[in-house]
C-alpha cells in the first residue's frame, strides 16, 4: 500500500480543487426567454466563489439542435445563440480567474450531431472525405430476406444503435439518440479534428475538460451480436463490446499528452465500467491520460438488471461498502477519485440514497454531504446540490417531463403493448432517477418562477421554491449552503488529512451507520453518517477515545465522542483527533 506521508504523496492541484457543475439552460436566465444563458452565469460568480469551490464545469452550450440538450454538437467552436456569444465565454474565463477560479467545459466527441457538418457530407454522399468520419455498416438479410441491423445492440434512448439510410443502403452508427452519430476513432483524421478542437479551447483560456462518453470511443470492429442476456428483447446491451474497447487507451494518451502540455484538468465519463483495474489504466499516476473518471457503481446502486429505470433494492451496507471499494483501491494503487452524488443525468441525491422525510431533508442534506465530501478524491457539487434540493413532485405526470431518455422509455412502453402494472413501476422510476429532475430551473428566491426568469421556463419549478432558495440559505449558518461551504473549507484547511490522508472504513456492518477514518501523520479524522431516518446506536471503537475536537455536526447541539453515541435520523459529523 502506499505511503501517505507527505514526503511520497503525489500532489496536484486538481487533486485539492473542489468543482462546481453547472447545467447551463436551468441555472439563471439574463434575457427573459425562460431558458439559462452564459450571461445568466456570469451574474452569479459571486455567489459561486461564496461557496468556496476552486473550479466551474459547464455542460455544453456548444452549437447545438439540443434533441440531448446540447450533447448533440452541430459546430465545436461557436455558443449556441440560446446561450450566448463567444465574448460572454470570453467574459465567463475572464470573471472566474479573476475570482481565482477556473472553468472546465464539456467536450463531447464520441458523436456529433446529424446536424454537423461532417454528418451531412457524410451522409450525401458514400464518396463524400467525411464519410469514414462516421460508422457505416451494410445490412443484414434474415432468413426471410429482410434488412436488419447489423448487429443486436441497444441504443442508450431505446431501440437499435444502427439507423438505415436508405439512399446509401448502408445503416449508421449511434449508441445515443438517432440524431447523435458516434464518430469513428479508427479514423485518424477524426481523431485530428478532435485534437485541434481541444487546443482551440485551451489557447481561449478554457482550464480543462469534462469528457462526455470517453471510454465508448473505441469498438470493437467486429461488431459482434451481444450475449443474449434478456430474450424478450431483440436488443441487448453491447457494452461489453463498447466500453473500453481495444484502441481506448491508445487514444487517452493522445489527448493525455495534449492536456498536459497546459497542466490542464480532466475528468472523463466511463459507464458501464466496474472493473477497478480496467479504471486504473486510465487515472494511475504514471499513465498520462486523464486525471480522473466518473465511474458509476455507487450512483448505480438502485438500478436493476433491465436497466436505469427499473428497480432494485440496495441497503447502506451495501452503500459504503462500494464507497470503501474504490477508496481503498485507488489509494493502494496510486489513482484518484472523482467524489459525486448527483449530476445532470440522475435524481436528486436526497430524493434516491435515503428515505425521503421532509421533517429530516437538510439533515439528510448535510448527511450526505458529509459521507461523500470528507473523502479522498475531488468533490463534483451539482447545481442546487448545495441547497438540499430534492426532485420534483410525484403529483407531477409524464406530461411533465422534458427528457429524451425518460420520454423514449416511455413511448416504447406503449408501443410494446406494456401493462399498467409496468406502466406505473416505471413512472415510480422516473420520479427517482429521470434526469429532469436535476434539469429544473435553479431556485434562487421565492419570487416569482424562483428568481430564474421573469417568464415561464423551458422546463416547471419545483413546487417547493418559496421555502428551499438560495437566498434563504446564504446568510444562514445552519443551512445546508453553510453546512457544504464548511465541508470545503476543512477541506482546504486540512487538505494533508482530508485530501491526501490514508482511508479506512471503521464498520463494515453496521446496517445503518457509515464510519471511516482519514488518517496523515499523526492527524486522524473520524467520519460517521447515519442513513436511518430514527435513532440509531453506534459503539465508538477505543482507539478514537483520544484528544480531539468535534469539526462538523450536522446538527446544531452535536454531540461530544461517547463509547454508546446516540445518533438522530441522518446525524452526521467529523472530530478531528491527535494520534
Amino acid at each position: 500500500m502506499a505511503d501517505c506521508s507527505h514526503e511520497v504523496v503525489h500532489r496536484a492541484w486538481w487533486k485539492e480543487a473542489a468543482v462546481y457543475q453547472i447545467y447551463p439552460a436551468s441555472f439563471k436566465d439574463s434575457n427573459g426567454d425562460g431558458i439559462g444563458d452564459i450571461p445568466g452565469i456570469n451574474s452569479k460568480l459571486d455567489y459561486i466563489k461564496s461557496l468556496g469551490v476552486d473550479i466551474v464545469w459547464i455542460c455544453p452550450c456548444y452549437k447545438s439542435p439540443k434533441v440531448d440538450m446540447g450533447y448533440d454538437v452541430s459546430d465545436y467552436r461557436d455558443i449556441d445563440e440560446q446561450y450566448g456569444t463567444m465574448a460572454d465565454i470570453d467574459q465567463l474565463i475572464e470573471g472566474l480567474h479573476a475570482r481565482g477560479m477556473k472553468l472546465v467545459m464539456d467536450m463531447v466527441v464520441n458523436h456529433t450531431s446529424d446536424q454537423h457538418e461532417w454528418f451531412k457530407s457524410a451522409l450525401s454522399s458514400k464518396d463524400s472525405p467525411y464519410r469514414d468520419y462516421y460508422i457505416w455498416k451494410k445490412p443484414r438479410i434474415s432468413e426471410t430476406g429482410e434488412k436488419c441491423p447489423p448487429n443486436n445492440w441497444l441504443s442508450a434512448f431505446s431501440g437499435s444503435v444502427w439507423k438505415y439510410d436508405e439512399k446509401s443502403d448502408e445503416y449508421f452508427f449511434h449508441l445515443f439518440a438517432t440524431e447523435q452519430p458516434d464518430l469513428n476513432w479508427e479514423n485518424p483524421k477524426v481523431r485530428q479534428e478532435v485534437y485541434e478542437i481541444i487546443r482551440f479551447w485551451l489557447d481561449k483560456g478554457v482550464d480543462g475538460f469534462r469528457m462526455d462518453a470517453i471510454n465508448f470511443i473505441s469498438k470493437d470492429q467486429a461488431f459482434p451480436d451481444a450475449p443474449i442476456s434478456d430474450p424478450s428483447s431483440k436488443y441487448q446491451n453491447g457494452a461489453v463490446y463498447y466500453a473500453s474497447g481495444p484502441r481506448l487507451h491508445e487514444y487517452l494518451s493522445e489527448i493525455g499528452r495534449i492536456l498536459n502540455q497546459y497542466n490542464a484538468f480532466s475528468v472523463g465519463e466511463m459507464a458501464h465500467v466496474f472493473d477497478p483495474s480496467e479504471i486504473i489504466k486510465v487515472v494511475g499516476f504514471d499513465r498520462n491520460e486523464l486525471n480522473m473518471i466518473f465511474q458509476f457503481e455507487l450512483t448505480d446502486i438502485d438500478m436493476g438488471t433491465a436497466g436505469k429505470f427499473s428497480p432494485k433494492s440496495w441497503t447502506p451496507t451495501q452503500f459504503k461498502s462500494i464507497a470503501n471499494k474504490w477508496q481503498v483501491f485507488m489509494q493502494e494503487n496510486e489513482g484518484w477519485n472523482a467524489l459525486f452524488l448527483e449530476n445532470h443525468d440522475s435524481g436528486r441525491s436526497v430524493s434516491r440514497f435515503v428515505n425521503y422525510r421532509p421533517e429530516f431533508r437538510s439533515a439528510a442534506a448535510k448527511m450526505l454531504a458529509t459521507f461523500i465530501g470528507l473523502q479522498s478524491g475531488t468533490i463534483f457539487i451539482y447545481q442546487g446540490e448545495e441547497l438540499g434540493l430534492v426532485n420534483m413532485p410525484k403529483s407531477w405526470q409524464i406530461n411533465r417531463y422534458k427528457d429524451l431518455e425518460t420520454l423514449n422509455y416511455y413511448r416504447h412502453l406503449l408501443h410494446d403493448g406494456a401493462s399498467q402494472d409496468a406502466l406505473d413501476v416505471a413512472m415510480r422510476e422516473f420520479q427517482k432517477k429521470a434526469r429532469d429532475h436535476a434539469r429544473l430551473p435553479f431556485q434562487w428566491d421565492s419570487s416569482c418562477f424562483a428568481g430564474f426568469s421573469t417568464v415561464q421556463p423551458w422546463i416547471d419549478v419545483n413546487d417547493d421554491y418559496r421555502e428551499w432558495n438560495a437566498a434563504a440559505q446564504v446568510n444562514d449558518q445552519l443551512s445546508v449552503f453553510s453546512y457544504w461551504r464548511s465541508i470545503l473549507e476543512l477541506r482546504r484547511t486540512y487538505k494533508d488529512v482530508l485530501i491526501y490522508g490514508k482511508f479506512e472504513l471503521v464498520d463494515s456492518t453496521h446496517e445503518d451507520v457509515c464510519a471511516y477514518q482519514r488518517s496523515f501523520g499523526s492527524e486522524v479524522a473520524l467520519v460517521l453518517a447515519s442513513f436511518s431516518d430514527s435513532t440509531v446506536t453506534w459503539t465508538v471503537p477505543q482507539k478514537f477515545f483520544r484528544p480531539g475536537k468535534s469539526m462538523l455536526s450536522n446538527y446544531a447541539d452535536g454531540s461530544p465522542l461517547r463509547a454508546e453515541m446516540v445518533l438522530r435520523p441522518y446525524e452526521a459529523f467529523m472530530y478531528l483527533l491527535s494520534m
